[in-house]
């Protein structure tokens, strides 16, 4: 695959999270057109009007939309954001049964209008939401996986940063797993530069302890319900996280993101979409089979395989 010219986006959703990631793609360029779905009409349009007139100072990029399905026409990429939103102290997987159906009866529609698009699953639980998906629409599985812990990683890495005083793009560690209660950094892999993640120190930043460590992917598991109970949803750091995502599938960077797929014989893992370092091109999303786990890590995937497939299980008896 090339990237692809004149790239259409289509977020389908016009609540703070799909606005959201509409209004970063803009921003940053992620593709040429910029579409907004929703099923009702006034807020959709009104989203995207006010994103209209701020296209004077977004680049060469354009946005239209509206509650219509042929919006969604012609699209390189999908962007699932449509759902019930997550409440303060509710787990993602709570909200499985309300947004599963929402997904089930989406999808015909979506994949008639855009046959050939690559779909990616923000709306939560997303890792559940993606077996879903790709069991109702047959879709070939690396053309339909989830954000995953995509926004986790870079929770984790800003923090990491913030504590060894360097940027946050010289931090080269991983959330994998679940992309909620179960996740976990994969710290065996995890390092500052060159320098494996409990060797690091420098003038005013000792070297971390496991404790500490272990505070801070506690920190980085709870970031959201945090922010949920402080303003009600998070919808900025997704929306840039999902943007970024965008612009690897268009750009066909073959970049290596945690995003979740449907995995086969990943480590003895299959038919359960958990997120793992993958590769992200034009293609769409690849699990890389040689990424390395220690034991105890190794453990840890099979609990969050095994959250994530009895929740899929319990969503296909209902």
């Amino acid at each position: 695959m090339s990237v692809i010219e004149n790239s259409k986006l289509t977020v389908v959703g016009a609540g703070s999270v799909g606005s959201s990631v509409a209004y970063a793609a803009l921003i940053r360029g992620s593709a040429r057109h910029v579409a907004l779905y929703d099923i009702a009409t006034r807020k959709v349009e009104a989203e995207v009007l006010d994103l209209a007139h701020g296209t004077q100072f977004t680049g060469s990029s354009d946005i239209t939309g509206g509650s219509d399905l042929s919006v969604v026409e012609g699209s390189h990429v999908v962007v699932i954001t449509a759902g019930a939103k997550q409440n303060p102290g509710q787990t993602r997987l709570e909200l499985a049964a309300t947004n599963a159906g929402i997904i089930r009866s989406m999808m015909p529609d979506l994949l008639k209008a855009a046959p050939d698009a690559v779909y990616v699953i923000v709306t939560n639980p997303c890792d559940v939401l993606t077996v879903i998906a790709q069991e109702a629409t047959k879709l070939p599985v690396e053309r339909i996986f989830a954000s995953g812990t995509v926004l986790d990683t870079s929770r984790l890495r800003w923090k990491l940063a913030e504590r060894a005083g360097v940027s946050t793009s010289s931090v080269h560690a991983y959330i994998v797993g679940e992309h909620g209660d179960t996740e976990f950094p994969l710290w065996s892999r995890a390092t500052i530069g060159t320098v494996p993640i409990m060797e690091w120190e420098a003038p005013g930043h000792p070297r971390m302890s496991v404790d500490e460590l272990d505070a801070i992917a506690i920190d980085v598991r709870d970031a959201a319900d945090k922010v949920i109970r402080g303003k009600g949803a998070t919808n900025y750091a997704i929306g840039l996280a999902s943007a970024r995502i965008v612009e690897a599938i268009l750009g066909d960077e073959h970049a290596v993101m945690p995003v979740s797929t449907v995995l086969t014989d990943f480590h003895g893992l299959n038919g359960v979409a958990l997120s793992v370092p993958s590769i992200v091109s034009a293609s769409g999303a690849t699990a890389i089979r040689e990424t390395a786990f220690s034991d105890s890590e190794r453990v840890l995937l099979r609990r969050s395989a095994t959250a994530l497939s009895n929740a899929a299980h319990a969503l296909r008896d209902a």
